[in-house]
C-alpha cells in the first residue's frame, strides 16, 4: 500500500490493525499519524491512545499496550516513534506482534530508515503492514500536486501547475503551504491560474536557475556567478542549486533530442515534461548546448556533487568553482 492510499482510506475511516511507516519524509508521515488517530479516537480522550519513542524503548511496553483492551470505546490508538532507534532485541521482540496484532488497536510505528534485511522488516512486508513514506520525486510531482489540488477541491491551470512545481521543486512542505496560500488567494472562484501562481509564489529562485542555466549556455561566467550569488543569498544549499541545475539541463537535453526528431518546441517540451510556457527557452538552450557541452557539464555537476558531500572545501567555493568550470571557454 502507498501512503497516499494509507491516508485516503484514514480520511473513510478505515484504518488497520498494524502499520509500519518506513521513511523520512515527516510531510508523509505526520499527515498518515494524523489521518489514522482521527479515524481510530477521533479528537482522543486521553484514555486510548499511548505514544512511544524508540530510543532506550521497551518492546515489551509497546506491546502490552497495544493489547490493552480500549476504555468506554471500540479502539485504542498507539504510536511508536523512531522504532529503528530501539536496540535490536527490542525491534526483534516487536516482530510476533505483526502476525498476530490486537483487533481493538491501531499500532503505528513510525521509521526514518529500516534496514531492508532484518527479520523485524522482512516480517513487515511479509504481513503487508510496511509502507514507504520517502521524500518525493520529481516523477511524482505533478501526481502529488493534482491530488493536493482536488483534495480542497480547486482547479488548476496546466501552466500554473508547471509553474509551480518549477518555483518550489520537490519541497512537499512548501508545495503545501503554498497551495494552502493559493487557495485563500482565489476565494470563491477556486481558480489557479498562472497569474495566481505568480502573485503568491515567489519566482526569484525559478528565474536565477533559469539565469544561471542561460548563462552556461552562453558561456557567461559574470551573469553565472551573479546568479548562483542570487540563489545563495535565498539560502538556497549549494548541493540544491546543483541539482536544479542539473534538472534544468536534463530537460534541455530531452527538448533538444525531441526538436531533432522533427517537433515543435511546444511538442518537444510536453514530451520532455518541461512547462509549455518554457518551451520557446529551452529550444534555444538546446541550440546553444550541443550534446559534448552538455556531457561536459553533467561531468563537472557529478564531480562538484560529490565534492559538497565529501569534501571538507566550503560548499559556496565548490559551487562557485563548478560555475567556472562550467563557464569556461
Amino acid at each position: 500500500m502507498e501512503v497516499a492510499q494509507l491516508i485516503a482510506a484514514a480520511e473513510d475511516g478505515r484504518w488497520p490493525h498494524v502499520v509500519v511507516l518506513a521513511g523520512s519524509e515527516r510531510f508523509f508521515v505526520d499527515r498518515a499519524v494524523a489521518a489514522l488517530k482521527k479515524a481510530v479516537v477521533g479528537e482522543g480522550d486521553g484514555f486510548n491512545e499511548e505514544t512511544f519513542h524508540g530510543k532506550g524503548g521497551s518492546a515489551t511496553r509497546i506491546i502490552e499496550a497495544a493489547r490493552t483492551l480500549p476504555m468506554m470505546a471500540t479502539a485504542r490508538f498507539v504510536l511508536a516513534r523512531a522504532i529503528d532507534q530501539l536496540a535490536a532485541a527490542e525491534l526483534d521482540r516487536l516482530t510476533g506482534y505483526l502476525d498476530d496484532p490486537s483487533e481493538s488497536t491501531c499500532l503505528v510505528m513510525t521509521a526514518d530508515k529500516l534496514d531492508g534485511r532484518s527479520k523485524f522488516a522482512k516480517r513487515a512486508k511479509k504481513a503487508k503492514c510496511m509502507v514507504e513514506a520517502a521524500p518525493l520525486k520529481a516523477s511524482g510531482l505533478r501526481s502529488f500536486i493534482t491530488s493536493e489540488v482536488r483534495r480542497r477541491k480547486l482547479r488548476l491551470d496546466a501552466d500554473a501547475g508547471a509553474a509551480l512545481m518549477d518555483a518550489i521543486g520537490t519541497d512537499v512542505p512548501a508545495l503545501d503551504d503554498a497551495l494552502e496560500r493559493l487557495s485563500l488567494y482565489v476565494g470563491d472562484s477556486q481558480h489557479i491560474d498562472l497569474a495566481a501562481v505568480e502573485a503568491c509564489v515567489s519566482r526569484v529562485r525559478v528565474e536565477s536557475i533559469w539565469a544561471l542555466v542561460d548563462a552556461v549556455g552562453m558561456r557567461n561566467r559574470k551573469g553565472a556567478l551573479r546568479a548562483s550569488a542570487s540563489l545563495l543569498a535565498e539560502r538556497e544549499p549549494p548541493l540544491r542549486i546543483l541539482a536544479m541545475v542539473a534538472r534544468q539541463l536534463r530537460m534541455v537535453a530531452r527538448v533538444g533530442d525531441a526538436v531533432g526528431r522533427g517537433m515543435n518546441p511546444q511538442e518537444a517540451a510536453r514530451a520532455a515534461g518541461a512547462p509549455p510556457f518554457k518551451a520557446r527557452e529551452l529550444a534555444t538552450a538546446s541550440r546553444r548546448l550541443s550534446t559534448p557541452d552538455l556531457a561536459r557539464a553533467f561531468a563537472v555537476l557529478a564531480e562538484a556533487d560529490m565534492a559538497l558531500k565529501g569534501s571538507k572545501r566550503p560548499p559556496d567555493v565548490v559551487l562557485q568553482t563548478a560555475i567556472m568550470a562550467l563557464t569556461a571557454p
